[in-house]
């Protein structure tokens, strides 16, 4: 069930993918719009009720301003109120409210509405202004606010003789801060439909060296792959293109050993072949042949059998190797008895060549390897060593390890190798000296059989060699076969 799920979602992926356009446009848009209508919404806001505790403050004072005049002139205890309540009325008429004035007794003595004169106001504000505590309360719904302030006698103990409470409207700032925010949100919406426009138009300039890039691999993907890919616009177009180009190369020279490879190859398996067919048509051609120069002329014709044997063996080692499910069969293997019966083997063509075979082993060592693989490796590596010596000379085997690796090296005092030669050594096919090579039946392809088995042990394999002086093959592999 949930192998199906991934395969699903996979599936998804693969046939809804979106361009690159799509989530440059939605940054640009997230990080333009968003932080624009939260801040303008913060600001209008804040503007809001800062106009709205400016007209509580200034609406507090000028009720101040009046209490006092009422304490002066004695208000609540005198009869002329007249020039106090044309004031009164006046301040009730600038803030758009209603100012009640209450005396002791709790009842209203002034309503700038005359509606309820002489009546009982008994509310909590109005309690605890008698108690010395001032109120002001806000109410956002109804857009009004209420203040009630004490009116102080003209005696010197400042005993509070009444309440004045004023309501003003706030629906007035309400109503200027919404036709300004009305204006804003237009100026938002132009705004964000320019963004819009301008993220587009970023996106597409931003993308656009993408698609030429993508262009350029059209051309090399049709064949022309001498097509220059260089994008140079960003630096990461700058490094894709030369990680593509370097890709590029690499495949040129991989399709170039392709057709080396195939050429070799014909040409190996085609020699051979025409030494027996030669050798059969001298002999058909003959009329009475002798016995030694027909026994000597079959001795040829079974050489160049065995040659083209060798060829085809090596040939098909490599094509296994070279399989993606080519498979190690590990087992620990003790590798100074393998590399002793290797020596035992190849005494004998070393002695015939006139050539001191030395195994030097610094320590005992096991490895997780693939013995027949491993073993034709080393028999290649000491085999060539033989074959590529001076008479009268060495070939020197040593083993050692450490706690991670085991090292092989195959030292020779032979012919050496070039220096500007020694990056192809392990091509296929590839031979320093080709008349020599096929005096000593090389097919050219053991070194490259030699990696491929090193390499599929995850090891490695290192060249030190000099012209005239010898040379010495290193091999690196791990103790213990990592999958």
């Amino acid at each position: 069930m949930v192998y199906n799920l991934k395969k699903l979602l996979f599936f998804f992926r693969q046939q809804f993918t979106v361009s690159l356009k799509v989530p440059i446009v939605a940054l640009l848009l997230v990080f333009g719009i968003a932080p624009m209508f939260l801040c303008t919404k913060t600001v209008l806001s804040s503007i809001r009720q800062n106009q709205i505790d400016a007209h509580m403050v200034e609406v507090q004072n000028q009720c101040q301003i009046l209490s006092s005049k009422m304490t002066r002139s004695g208000y609540l205890t005198g009869e002329d109120r007249g020039s106090l309540n044309s004031e009164i009325e006046t301040i009730a008429d600038v803030y758009s409210g209603r100012i009640v004035v209450v005396d002791r007794d709790f009842r209203i003595v002034q309503d700038t509405f005359h509606i309820a004169e002489k009546r009982m106001h008994i509310a909590e504000e109005v309690i605890r202004c008698f108690q010395g505590e001032g109120s002001s309360k806000y109410n956002k719904d109804k857009c009004y606010f209420a203040q009630a302030l004490p009116i102080y006698g003209a005696s010197e103990d400042k005993n509070i003789e009444g309440v004045l409470v004023i309501t003003a409207s706030t629906e007035s700032i309400i109503q200027l801060a919404d036709a300004v925010e009305g204006k804003v949100l237009l100026f938002q919406i132009i705004v964000s439909l320019l963004l819009v426009i301008l993220a587009a138009t970023a996106a597409v300039l931003l993308v656009r060296p993408f698609k030429d890039f993508q262009g350029k691999l059209n051309h090399v993907e049709q064949g022309a792959l001498d097509t220059d890919i260089s994008a140079n616009t960003y630096r990461e177009t700058r490094e894709i293109s030369q990680s593509v180009a370097r890709t590029i190369t690499k495949l040129q020279e991989v399709d170039q050993s392709r057709q080396e490879f195939v050429s070799n190859v014909s040409h190996e398996l085609k020699t051979p072949i025409t030494s027996i067919r030669v050798l059969a048509d001298s002999l058909m051609g003959m009329g009475e042949v002798p016995v030694e120069l027909y026994r000597e002329f079959m001795e040829d014709i079974s050489d160049e059998i065995d040659r083209e044997s060798k060829i085809i063996d090596d040939l098909l080692s490599l094509v296994k190797m070279d399989k993606s499910e080519a498979e190690l069969n590990i087992t620990q293997v003790d590798l100074n008895m393998l590399v002793e019966q290797i020596l035992k083997r190849l005494r004998p063509i070393a002695n015939r060549q006139k050539v001191e075979l030395i195994f030097e082993s610094i320590r005992e060592v096991t490895a997780d390897v693939d013995e027949m693989k491993l073993s034709l490796a080393i028999s290649n590596l000491v085999e060539n060593a033989i074959k590529y010596n001076m008479e009268e000379g060495w070939v020197r085997v040593t083993l050692d390890a450490d706690h991670k690796f085991f090292y092989l090296k195959v030292a020779d005092s032979g012919i050496g190798i070039p220096e500007e030669v020694q990056g192809r050594i392990f091509d296929r096919f590839y031979r320093v000296d080709k008349a020599r090579s096929r005096e000593t039946g090389g097919s050219g392809l053991g070194l490259a059989i030699t990696r491929n088995v090193v390499l599929m042990h995850r090891g490695a394999i290192k060249l030190n060699s000099k012209e005239g002086e010898g040379s010495t093959f290193t091999v690196r592999i791990p103790l213990n076969y990592i999958v």
